[in-house]
């Protein structure tokens, strides 16, 4: 069964309520951004296993070297610094659910090892000769086409079909854009939670403007700029048309005073030589790179003064051409 023709949050929400109660393996497929872990944690806090361990794995971020080490463990002296006994994830996640973040990325002899984990139900660690038996459901993730990571030979066709018993697809956000009333709302109350300030919901008005961004961040763009806007309203409205640079080149705290939305659309309609939306971000970007010389992530990177995630604003500067000056790097 693929989940393809339930595009909304509720109908895959629907869904997922019908392999949350089995054992089945799960393929979560989407765009960066999309939600793939909030699934994965759903589906396995609505199952049998909810008060045994989920553990989540980035496949991405491991060496090949010791990707076996970290999925099966090791023995002590099994090899240079293993100085004494480790579990792998496997034995880890036993009684529970192991979360295979961007499992595209394991190398095809990590792949045939997994393969056989998943179909025995047991393991052997580095440097050990002894059968481990494990109990494990798998939920794999990825953003990539695994149906042409097969064909061009990176990733084996039989772990594909052993993972995906249950594909589950994540549209992005910009496709289920009637996902964004309902998720505004949730990451409004988060942020102000989080933030300690009353909780501030979004207008219709505001909604119908986030409807019309394409969000190339998905789900996680759309909870960095409601955050954004919790700060920038300062407890007293969600300013969402600064928090998506709308308003100007230079975000401005919202004064006190109450200015609807409609007043600033006419601000807008009468002012001829206003800059168009993505200009302004352009220049927003640009101002953001030279202040943080270059850099993208870290505390004093771009990414941190303009209140988004790095990877969200690395597609931006992919979308719209922007050259860091030439002797800095995007990191």
């Amino acid at each position: 069964m693929i989940i393809g023709s339930q595009t909304s949050l509720k109908g895959i929400m629907q869904q997922l309520e019908l392999v949350s109660t089995t054992d089945s393996t799960v393929l979560i497929l989407g765009e960066t951004g999309t939600g793939k872990e909030v699934i994965a944690r759903h589906i396995h806090q609505q199952s049998s296993r909810q008060q045994q361990p989920f553990i989540r794995v980035n496949c991405g971020a491991i060496s090949s070297e010791l990707i076996d080490s970290e999925l099966f463990g090791h023995e002590k002296g099994s090899f240079t610094g293993a100085t004494s006994q480790k579990r792998g994830w496997f034995e880890q996640a036993d009684g529970g659910t192991l979360f295979l973040d961007e499992v595209a990325e394991l190398s095809l002899a990590a792949q045939v090892r997994l393969l056989r984990v998943i179909q025995e139900g047991s393991l052997r660690r580095v440097g050990s000769e002894q059968e481990i038996k494990v109990d494990v459901r798998v939920i794999a993730a990825t953003h990539k086409n695994l149906a042409e990571e097969v064909q061009h030979k990176r990733f084996r066709e039989d772990l594909l079909f052993r993972l995906n018993v249950f594909p589950v697809n994540l549209p992005p956000l910009r496709q289920r854009l009637e996902d964004i009333s309902a998720l505004s709302e949730y990451f409004a109350t988060t942020a102000a939670s989080v933030l300690s300030l009353p909780i501030c919901r979004p207008t219709q008005q505001q909604i119908q403007y986030l409807q019309q961004h394409s969000w190339p961040g998905n789900v996680r763009e759309l909870q960095g700029v409601i955050e954004r806007a919790a700060i920038l309203g300062r407890g007293q409205k969600l300013a969402i048309e600064s928090a998506l640079f709308i308003k100007n080149s230079d975000i401005r705290l919202i004064e006190p005073e109450e200015t609807s939305f409609a007043e600033n659309i006419g601000e807008v309609q009468h002012q001829a030589s206003f800059a168009k939306l993505d200009e302004v971000i352009i220049q927003h970007i640009n101002q953001a790179l030279r202040k943080s010389y270059g850099r993208v992530e870290g505390p004093f990177g771009a990414a941190k003064l303009l209140g988004i995630n790095p990877s969200t604003l690395r597609s931006k500067i992919r979308k719209y051409g922007i050259n860091p000056a030439p002797a800095t790097n995007l990191r």
